[in-house]
């Protein structure tokens, strides 16, 4: 860790959100609702110890039984789990399973993520108690913070169970196997998506986990108002008429939003959260908008459908897709987006699905949109970014020891700073195409 991280961290505590307060659920808090207060800050006293602790790095050891290897993103192999963090209260040692996840960063890359099952619920590392837990391995992240920077950004705009970030060391079976994210699983519990089990619906748009490649899965559908392949994560289904009866609550939506009248669509989605939400995307330039993947949204029964929560940034930050199977090339264009500079007709942007676009229809989305980024742009470097940056100081030493054991074409430091110029950059030059978007035509 940097000398001078400890002073710059109880300094730049006051400009810190809610959100970033340990065990912090903003949809918990508030009830589903999106803050629009973007400069709460909590008392100094309240963070000091929680923050202090969350930006530096666990040790994590696994051990699997009879030291057998993770092969499958489908079994589970029993596990002993064992965490050393410098707060002694955040020590855990338990059981459970754990196994393989992911697509391309399973199949494509020698760094692994998996997924660990506890045998009994868990605070770990200070988040809230639950068994499902992820280790994200980063591996094409040359800078191992996309995914914490969109997180740390969600959090600060007060979407509804934005994930967390919590740095580990881990130790498989006796072997270092690097620096990774451990962070929430996304799915319904009273601590994760804290929707009725039974008639909350949590929802997944993924080109990789709905019906094209996951056919036989039984609880996917393509959507009937712009055919987005949907999964459901929550609740589970039991029978063709319980997912019918979904498909068709999510059509009303897409119907809603096919017309970009302001008023039927506030009538079945939280706007607010979408607004939040699609400014995310089209900061980072995550174009996995046009598949869609990992596009999550969530209701309960009765209420409207909330956007969130946010996830897989590492396809971001202009990623050159050329490389995907070796590459860690980013941040070459600024320039390049998400939407376009109109919306609605894809001017100059990607060809993601209408569902995205349409409510650019309406003058008052627009309208409102526009304020929503120039109250939140200033924030996104002094704020968000700053916070972001404690992460890469606290994990500076563990970083550097990950890229002993994966080494790579890049250095961590180096494109960390690329990192930052991109957003800077990229914070001025959407404020000059979304101040120009046109206004809309009802």
């Amino acid at each position: 860790m940097k000398s001078h991280f400890i002073p710059i961290l109880f300094f730049s505590i006051l400009i810190l959100f809610t959100a970033c307060a340990e065990n912090d659920e903003p949809g918990k808090n508030t009830g589903g609702k999106i803050s629009t207060d973007t400069t709460k800050v909590v008392p100094v006293d309240t963070l000091t110890a929680a923050l202090k602790d969350s930006f530096l790095v666990a040790k994590l050891n696994i051990s699997t039984e009879n030291k057998l290897p993770i092969d499958s993103r489908e079994t589970y192999v029993k596990c002993t789990v064992t965490l050393k963090s410098g707060r002694s209260d955040w020590n855990y040692t338990g059981t459970g399973g754990i196994r393989g996840r992911g697509n391309s960063t399973w199949l494509w890359y020698p760094k692994k993520p998996y997924r660990i099952k506890l045998d009994s619920k868990a605070e770990i590392l200070g988040l809230k108690s639950e068994k499902d837990w992820v280790l994200l391995a980063s591996y094409r992240d040359p800078t191992q913070l996309m995914n914490t920077f969109v997180f740390t950004v969600g959090q600060g705009l007060g979407l509804p169970y934005t994930n967390h970030s919590r740095f580990v060391e881990v130790t498989l079976n006796d072997d270092n196997i690097g620096l990774y994210l451990l962070t929430e699983q996304v799915e319904q519990g009273s601590n994760r998506v804290a929707i009725d089990s039974k008639e909350g619906v949590l929802l997944s748009l993924d080109a990789d986990d709905g019906p094209e490649l996951n056919p036989s899965g039984g609880d996917n559908f393509w959507s009937t108002g712009y055919r987005m392949p949907v999964c459901v994560k929550s609740p589970e289904i039991t029978s063709i008429t319980q997912i019918a009866t979904i498909q068709s609550d999510f059509a009303l939506l897409e119907n809603a939003m096919k017309t970009g009248n302001y008023d039927d669509v506030d009538k079945l989605l939280d706007i607010h959260s979408f607004i939040d939400y699609m400014l995310i995307q089209e900061l980072v330039y995550n174009v996995e908008v046009d598949a869609p993947r990992s596009i999550y949204l969530y209701k309960n029964n009765g209420g409207k459908w909330i956007f969130g929560p946010l996830w897989d940034f590492d396809a971001g930050f202009d990623f050159d897709w050329s490389t995907m199977y070796t590459g860690h090339n980013y941040f070459t264009s600024y320039k390049e987006l998400v939407l376009g500079t109109d919306p609605v007709n894809h001017t100059k942007g990607y060809a993601v699905p209408s569902f995205f676009t349409d409510m650019f229809r309406s003058k008052r989305f627009v309208t409102e949109y526009k304020t929503r980024w120039l109250a939140i742009k200033d924030k996104i470097m002094s704020n968000y970014w700053k916070t972001t940056q404690y992460y890469a100081d606290g994990t500076a030493s563990a970083m550097a020891h990950n890229a002993m054991r994966w080494p790579i074409d890049k250095n961590y430091a180096t494109e960390i700073q690329h990192m930052k110029l991109w957003l800077t950059n990229r914070v001025s030059y959407l404020s000059g195409i979304i101040a120009n978007y046109p206004e809309g035509i009802r």
